[in-house]
């Protein structure tokens, strides 16, 4: 266990418990400005953590961008007076409404978001033009993911240049987020973003020979913004998400990222021993993110050899040799395998500082809605 994860006296904290570590966290936003150079060049996700508490931390630091993915998080990144916000997710229905009354609430802060579709893009227009509002879209560009965006060509260059013909939207830039470049060796990730990038940069090219503005591009995830971080690309911002609280996936997976330290885990308690070599814990799948496949999604930190073999809603039984040990009401130690949705999962997270719990920070905008 890292020094950072030692409580001196876990007995008020409940279980399951998500527990964020402050001192790790300020450390790895330092290690994200340290990576692109300077907080300008920032624009992090909040669903990692969803919480008021780290987006100060990192205004504090000097970031004044920030990415979201619902109207909830914008809500909640506003009411912080983030200056700049992006939501990152195309908006639909009524979405495109309470959008509108997003901007029309938080005049303190620029909103964005991103589109990739005429259809959509029209609901969005009419949304704003009904309200009075403008707001920057982004377009987004799929570069290989195929969840959304539209692939960089004269496509998409037309739908670009569509939107400074409706009201209510400004050309915002470009959204090139490529979530499929996991490859865990650096070189390979390198090469993948330089191939990928190569229609992405003539499509801007040819935009701005044509007299049609390209103010930003941004950029990747956290596996892909050190790759970024090293371009220099006019208007680009990288926006890393995972490694301001990190997860036991991707620093396994990611040896180049070994300045991120893990800064959230899971207290949990044994609550049963059903057989000679099982421990049960209260570490169900209501506590921990399930989409990594079942017995991958969470290390056990102080449980030696631990194997997962059953995994249900408020349970979660583990085979180690070490079993005897185990008494109802011991407290064990996990490192979720993806702290993103893990986060979500939870009300709150006890803050803990020089060994001590020092504080409780709300996962505010785990909610899809706030005010709006």
């Amino acid at each position: 266990m890292h020094s950072e994860y030692t409580i001196k006296d876990p007995s008020r904290i409940f279980s399951p418990g998500l527990l964020f570590f402050k001192t790790l966290i300020a450390r790895n936003i330092q290690g994200m400005i340290k990576r692109v150079g300077s907080p300008a060049r920032l624009r992090p996700h909040v669903k990692t953590h969803k919480t008021r508490e780290i987006v100060r931390m990192e205004r504090d630091a000097g970031i004044t961008k920030q990415k979201c993915a619902t109207i909830a998080e914008a809500e909640m990144l506003a009411q912080c007076e983030v200056p700049d916000i992006m939501l990152s997710y195309p908006m639909v229905g009524p979405n495109c409404d309470r959008f509108a009354e997003l901007i029309k609430k938080y005049p303190g802060s620029a909103f964005s978001t991103i589109a990739d579709h005429a259809v959509g893009i029209k609901q969005l227009a009419d949304a704003l033009a009904k309200a009075n509002v403008r707001a920057e879209v982004l377009l987004d560009i799929d570069v290989g993911q195929h969840r959304t965006g539209i692939a960089a060509g004269s496509a998409a260059r037309q739908l670009y240049e569509s939107l400074a013909r409706l009201p209510g939207i400004v050309p915002g830039g470009l959204h090139v987020y490529d979530g499929h470049n996991h490859q865990h060796p650096l070189e390979e990730r390198q090469a993948a973003v330089k191939q990928m990038l190569e229609p992405v940069m003539q499509m801007r090219d040819d935009l701005t020979k044509a007299g049609v503005p390209v103010p930003r591009m941004v950029f990747g995830g956290t596996p892909t913004f050190p790759v970024f971080a090293t371009m220099d690309i006019a208007g680009a911002e990288c926006s890393p998400g995972t490694c301001v609280l990190n997860d036991f996936n991707y620093g396994n997976w990611f040896q180049d990222l070994s300045e991120f330290t893990p800064a959230a885990l899971l207290l949990t308690r044994v609550i049963s021993r059903p057989t000679p070599n099982r421990v049960t814990f209260d570490l169900g799948y209501k506590a921990v993110a399930s989409d990594p496949p079942a017995g991958k999604r969470c290390t056990f930190l102080n449980v030696r050899d631990a194997v997962a073999v059953l995994h249900n809603e408020e349970h979660l039984v583990v085979e180690t040799p070490d079993a005897e040990r185990y008494q109802p009401g011991d407290v064990a130690y996990a490192m979720p395998s993806h702290v993103c949705p893990t986060s979500a999962l939870h009300k709150f997270a006890y803050v803990i500082e020089n060994g001590q719990v020092v504080d409780q920070w709300h996962i505010a905008s785990r909610d899809r809605v706030l005010t709006i």
